[in-house]
């Protein structure tokens, strides 16, 4: 096949004349679009979210130095200190960090126009590469997460932080244990579509991931300690919030700030106020969910209306193993049989 561009010679490149550049950059930007409309939406997705942790994680680094970043500052320093913060902040899995290294440079390049210097991702991996030599980092996010139990809630209670920051994070993990909200839903959560009537919260969850969304209830507990009605109540009176995000970023100095927490923030909080209270299972944003679900059918709750709260379709999988889990020592097969 003839190529479009004779080849030269020698090494040094052909100074092309105005016109032939105009068509080479026409063609560039013809194959950034092919191959973005080609690229699968699963992968887009997971770009955009690597891409909003890097704004986390730029947001993070500014309250800590001072001296806020742009985000188009992809370097060897930026990118080395995201794998830090993706492995001991967010306890991130060595393989899910080596993916969103990836994410964040194919998107700075084909969408901010950023040229990422080779040695920023070599460095990036080089700093990766111990991770994955550990066992126990290489095992982050595999397994079933573990159900959260009312006593384990009671026990992150006790042991909540002070201040503004710690009646977010009550609010935040009870109101997703009670409407059995994966992290990506309590994100989106809006405080002007939760409803407070005389019975609890009416709360409106939004359509996340091509998932429907849902409007479920949930009641006033019996227990102070671990009721989200009153949690989300005393934290939205802190907050002063009324429209706009339910749950927000606070800074060290507990100022609010004004866009919504990321998925991955949900589960970072729920898991760092689970590991504060001394739980010995690892606690994440799906344990919430999973814990209502065991919870509400231990306590004699049908099947239909725990589905109509999780959003759980009717052959659900995942979700007859929850209540088979719950289900397991009812009426044993082994009880009182004379043994």
């Amino acid at each position: 096949m003839t190529d479009l561009v004779p080849r030269q010679p020698d090494a040094t490149p052909a100074a092309y004349d105005a016109a032939t550049l105009a068509v080479l950059a026409a063609m560039e930007q013809a194959a950034d679009k092919h191959l973005d409309a080609i690229r699968p939406h699963n992968t887009k997705r997971s770009y955009a979210n690597d891409w909003a942790l890097w704004q986390e994680f730029h947001d993070w680094l500014g309250e800590r130095t001072g001296q806020p970043l742009p985000l188009t500052a992809v370097t060897k320093g930026t990118l080395v200190g995201f794998v830090v913060w993706l492995d001991t902040i967010k306890l991130a899995a060595p393989n899910s960090i080596d993916r969103r290294i990836t994410g964040v440079t194919v998107t700075a390049r084909n969408e901010h126009d950023i040229e990422v210097p080779k040695a920023a991702t070599v460095a990036a991996r080089q700093a990766l590469k111990p991770l994955k030599n550990d066992p126990e980092r290489m095992a982050r996010g595999r397994g079933k997460a573990a159900a959260v139990t009312p006593e384990q809630l009671r026990q992150m209670n006790a042991a909540v932080a002070n201040g503004l920051t710690g009646l977010r994070d009550r609010a935040l993990w009870l109101l997703a244990f009670g409407i059995a909200g994966r992290s990506a839903e309590v994100a989106t959560l809006r405080a002007d579509t939760i409803v407070h009537v005389s019975q609890g919260l009416e709360v409106h969850v939004p359509a996340v991931k091509g998932r429907p969304p849902r409007d479920v209830v949930v009641s006033y507990g019996k227990n102070v300690d671990t009721c989200p009605v009153r949690a989300w109540l005393t934290w939205r009176a802190a907050a002063g919030i009324t429209s706009g995000p339910a749950f927000l970023p606070i800074t060290v100095w507990g100022q609010l700030g004004d866009r919504a927490l990321s998925p991955e923030a949900v589960r970072e909080i729920i898991a760092r106020n689970a590991e504060r209270a001394g739980i010995a299972v690892r606690l994440t944003g799906h344990s919430m969910r999973a814990g209502f679900i065991t919870t509400s059918r231990r306590a004699g709750k049908r099947e239909e209306k725990i589905r109509a709260q999780s959003g759980h379709a009717a052959n659900s999988p995942a979700f007859w193993g929850y209540i088979r889990e719950a289900d397991k020592w009812a009426d044993a097969a082994s009880e009182d049989i004379g043994l």
